[in-house]
């Protein structure tokens, strides 16, 4: 088994400290508000393509995550050990099946996992090396002495369950999931809010998108006194653990493919915090022959806007100085709005919730990379230039990096946006596709990925297109229900044809949501919870 025993990982941001994997993973965002990324990345073994042909999706796992875990922190056997676990609650042999839908067309069905959504695939990986890093660390100590972990992560949706049903009833562990309040859909939130779990906190923060939940969530991080306080760790994908989990499903889903269509390989990737496609990257730089990867976007097109124009802004600065001059036009209502306006955020609402994001936090990991390709090379000058760039981003909302950093993006990065009625439109597509493709129902991110791929399909005749499915339709009815009406699809019928029992049955059961206001409500939470005034409870509270 190949290991890398010098391998260590240091925060994009600055300064020459490097952590133990244990360390990284249990830190989660660096003191100095960086992310942790490896030394470096290995080097495939000379005989991968075939000696790994055959492997399951747990083997696979096993030899990839090696090349970045070193056996002082996980022995080889007991890595072994917690991905065979991890992967045995999923409902498919091959963990992420690929599914034909065309010609070189085909889907990664990423949400055969317990809460029926690609995060799965992470987290319950993620929730068994918490338990286990915690395990060794406790291992002879008194109750009184025993490290614990409080979780603190921010949902648009699918994270949030995915969070909670890797960590419910993990000794010593304490997790709390904030989502914008009326901002998920019913079924993100029954699976969150139906745990029962002591250790569990489903936390509705009032008036809020992602954004403000995830700038939370980081300014608790870069709290020191509060983070010593209370041991905090990192679920979402600014921890390193979850992009490493992820990098293995673009080798299982290169390996599923017919042997005379790996060729030319394209991967399009719905895109919201920017870690799937991250994992993605990461796997290119490893060696796995592939094209350009493809962000697919929705109307929250922050990403499609910094690989066409090199200036990643909140705001489209362009479209809002030619706004300027032609006047002030009527505003249009989005969905989920009654008047077109998102009230304190600059987030649309789309169908496509899981991707309402306006900065994307594991950019940054990518934005660390190009600084040093498109700089001196040297690893400081790296942390410097992306340093000043996040500052910047921070202070004015926006950062103009440049042609340069731009055209050293495009090697290995394409991307489109789709709106909310073109997402529709591709659910249409693909429920109507005649057999052996269809009829196949999608969900609103999928689809987006999808009408990304057949845009870019025209750029590159020839490769075989994966575009990966991040939810199960059943997640997401009102999108589906809405381009599938039964005036016009009469065969259709969403309960019968899409929901599964398992979702089907969380109808009625007791929620447990703690509704707060900003981030003082979520700290006076965390306090009471730890003070053990919260344990316990059974009820919707609010605070």
């Amino acid at each position: 088994m190949t290991s890398a025993p010098e391998m260590r990982y240091f925060s994009t941001r600055g300064g020459s400290e490097e952590l133990t994997f244990d360390e990284a993973v249990l830190t989660g965002l660096a003191p100095n508000g960086g992310l942790y990324i490896p030394t470096h990345v290995p080097t495939l073994p000379a005989d991968w393509e075939t000696a790994w042909a055959d492997l399951s999706f747990a083997e696979l796992s096993h030899v990839i995550l090696s090349l970045f875990i070193p056996e002082a922190s996980i022995p080889s056997a007991d890595l072994k050990d917690i991905i065979d676990r991890s992967y045995a609650t999923f409902r498919h042999a091959d963990v992420t099946p690929l599914r034909a839908t065309g010609e070189r067309e085909y889907v990664l069905e990423l949400w055969h996992g317990p809460t029926w959504a690609f995060k799965d695939v992470a987290l319950q990986f993620l929730g068994n090396v918490f338990a286990y890093l915690l395990e060794k660390r406790n291992a002879g100590k008194s109750d009184d002495e025993k490290e614990e972990l409080t979780v603190l992560g921010a949902t648009s949706g699918d994270t949030g369950s995915a969070a909670i049903y890797g960590l419910r009833s993990k000794p010593s562990i304490t997790i709390f999931i904030l989502y914008p309040d009326g901002r998920v859909s019913p079924i993100q939130l029954a699976q969150m809010a139906t745990v029962p779990d002591t250790n569990v906190f489903c936390v509705a923060v009032e008036d809020s998108d992602f954004d403000t939940c995830q700038s939370i969530v980081k300014s608790c991080f870069s709290d020191a006194a509060f983070n010593a306080a209370h041991r905090l760790g990192a679920i979402n994908s600014i921890n390193w653990a979850r992009i490493l989990a992820q990098i293995v499903y673009y080798f299982k889903a290169y390996f599923l493919l017919p042997a005379a269509e790996r060729t030319d390989v394209r991967f399009t990737v719905p895109t919201g915090n920017f870690g799937d496609i991250l994992a993605g990257y990461y796997a290119k730089r490893l060696g796995l022959p592939m094209g350009p990867l493809t962000v697919a976007t929705n109307e929250n097109d922050i990403l499609e806007r910094f690989f066409r124009t090199g200036r990643y802004e909140q705001e489209d600065t362009a479209a809002a100085a030619a706004a300027a001059a032609a006047g002030p036009p009527e505003t249009a209502a989005v969905n989920g709005s009654s008047d077109g306006k998102q009230t304190g955020s600059a987030v649309k609402a789309t169908h496509s919730p899981a991707m309402d994001i306006l900065l994307s936090s594991n950019f940054e990991r990518l934005l660390f990379y190009l600084a040093q390709e498109t700089g001196t090379g040297a690893r400081a000058d790296a942390q410097a230039t992306l340093a000043g760039w996040m500052a910047e981003l921070k202070k004015t909302g926006r950062a103009d990096l440049g042609e340069r950093v731009r055209d050293v993006a495009a090697r290995d990065f394409w991307a489109e946006r789709v709106s909310d009625e073109q997402t529709l439109d591709e659910i249409r597509k693909y429920y109507s596709l005649s057999k052996p493709y269809g009829p196949y129902v999608v969900d609103p991110h999928t689809a987006v990925g999808l009408a990304t791929q057949a845009r870019s399909a025209k750029k590159a005749a020839g490769a075989t297109w994966v575009t990966l499915s991040t939810a199960h339709p059943a997640k997401f009815s009102d999108a589906v229900e809405l381009a599938l009406p039964r005036a016009d699809f009469a065969g259709f019928d969403f309960g019968r044809d899409v929901l599964p029992d398992e979702l089907r049955a969380l109808d009625g059961l007791e929620k447990r949501i703690f509704k707060v206001r900003g981030e003082a409500g979520v700290r006076a939470l965390v306090e009471k919870v730890k003070r053990g005034e919260h344990a316990g409870a059974q009820h919707p509270g609010s605070i």
